[in-house]
């Protein structure tokens, strides 16, 4: 077989071999994206909306860790809304359906030793921005008496800022 006919063999099998693979796991097989707009009242309702984010969160299950990009860096989960509201009741609940946990949310709840643990980790986490540009300073006062302490720590590490600019 001169070279020619080899490319013009291997050519022609290389066309039919690629393609079959591409009709047999189409993308239909996937789970679709969930839609902007979806996730978007997720969030809006994760702020204080109890029913509607348990009504959601059923029937869309992976909105649990789904962000809203409300443009410029700023992103926010469910969880990060109930948070930087002081919303326990519903930061609980997503937490219990295995949100993923962040030291926004740990401020809420006053977990003083996950905050230093974060700190020794990294120490810049106290600049940290949640959604909207609010600060580890401004979760922990709405955490309340419960997160005292770490109000307290932050504040004697000379956070002042509540919220910091985005941009």
């Amino acid at each position: 077989m001169n070279r020619t006919q080899f490319i013009k063999t291997v050519g022609v099998s290389s066309i039919f071999i690629p393609v079959i693979p591409l009709f047999s796991f189409s993308k239909q097989q996937e789970e679709p994206q969930l839609e902007k707009t979806l996730v978007e009242k997720f969030i809006q309702v994760s702020h204080g909306q109890f029913d509607i984010v348990k009504q959601l969160l059923e029937e869309h299950p992976t909105l649990l860790n789904a962000a809203h990009d409300w443009r410029r860096g700023d992103f926010e989960t469910g969880l990060g809304a109930a948070s930087h509201v002081g919303n326990k009741e519903i930061a609980m609940y997503l937490l219990d359906k295995g949100a993923q946990a962040n030291i926004f949310t740990a401020a809420l709840f006053g977990k003083l030793d996950i905050i230093k643990a974060m700190f020794d980790f990294s120490p810049k986490l106290i600049h940290a921005k949640g959604p909207h540009g609010f600060t580890l300073l401004h979760h922990a006062e709405k955490g309340g008496d419960e997160a005292l302490a770490v109000k307290d720590y932050l504040i004697s590490l000379g956070l002042k800022e509540t919220r910091i600019p985005l941009y």
